[in-house]
């Protein structure tokens, strides 16, 4: 009981945001790279790959076909090799993480592909101001230890008018569904977490930092005060992930 307890607490403590955040969350990913894709699937029943298309399909890529695109919080790639590899599409994506272990575990996959991973930090990214023609990060912006700080440096490397669009887990409106996803969250999730990846505490961490995050029409406001314009969401699979889309308000050129 005692071992549990400290499991909760570790989790709690850091999906409730800090320096202690970023530490953990770059610790866990890099300890769970190896099982993270087998997870993500079973745990999701699979419809995972869905929403990461949904969230792809927003991101008006079309505009600008032979544009940078930047992949942020790109874990083992999955959102920038689909990108890349969409018809018509002729421009290279970055996909970023500050988990190396977790590009590692991707990089096959980006075999032949325009994706160049990169090591870094989401909330200080080496990008100049303006760099990229659009940005998507796929359950990651939860995962930052300051989200609106988060969220304004990706705005600041989006070039005027490009589109940054944010897929997260949400909380289900209905109070059905919501107690049916609490108890999977709580109770079912960390179980079949541990017993897969063998990580103490990644999968007490998921549920934590959810319940941590701001709601779907909150989370539009952040971005509207990030500085983006035409925010607009949609919820996905009764309200348990959320898409997020906007874009940089329209003015000067990009940054030399």
């Amino acid at each position: 009981m005692f071992a549990v307890d400290t499991e909760r607490r570790e989790a709690h403590e850091a999906a409730a945001g800090g320096a202690e955040k970023r530490r953990y969350v770059r610790r866990m990913f890099s300890e769970i790279a190896s099982s993270y894709d087998l997870l993500n699937h079973v745990l999701s029943l699979n419809i995972d790959r869905g929403w990461r298309r949904h969230a792809i399909d927003v991101l008006g890529w079309e505009r600008r076909p032979q544009g940078m695109y930047l992949d942020i919080c790109a874990g083992t790639l999955d959102v920038g090799v689909e990108l890349s590899r969409r018809r018509g599409f002729r421009g290279s994506v970055i996909a970023a993480d500050f988990a190396e272990p977790m590009l590692r575990a991707g990089r096959e996959k980006a075999s032949g592909a325009p994706v160049r991973p990169v090591v870094a930090d989401a909330l200080q990214l080496p990008f100049a101001n303006g760099a990229a023609d659009g940005a998507l990060v796929a359950f990651g912006v939860r995962n930052f230890d300051d989200i609106d700080a988060g969220l304004r440096e990706l705005v600041r490397v989006l070039a005027p008018g490009a589109r940054l669009v944010v897929l997260d887990c949400s909380t289900p409106s209905s109070a059905l569904v919501r107690g049916v996803y609490h108890a999977y969250f709580q109770h079912v999730l960390p179980l079949i977490g541990r017993a897969v990846s063998g990580h103490r505490t990644a999968y007490r961490y998921l549920p934590e930092s959810v319940a941590n995050f701001p709601g779907a029409p909150e989370l539009a406001a952040r971005l509207e005060r990030a500085g983006l314009t035409n925010v607009s969401y949609r919820t996905l699979t009764l309200g348990v992930t959320a898409v997020h889309w906007g874009e940089r308000a329209a003015g000067p050129g990009r940054a030399a």
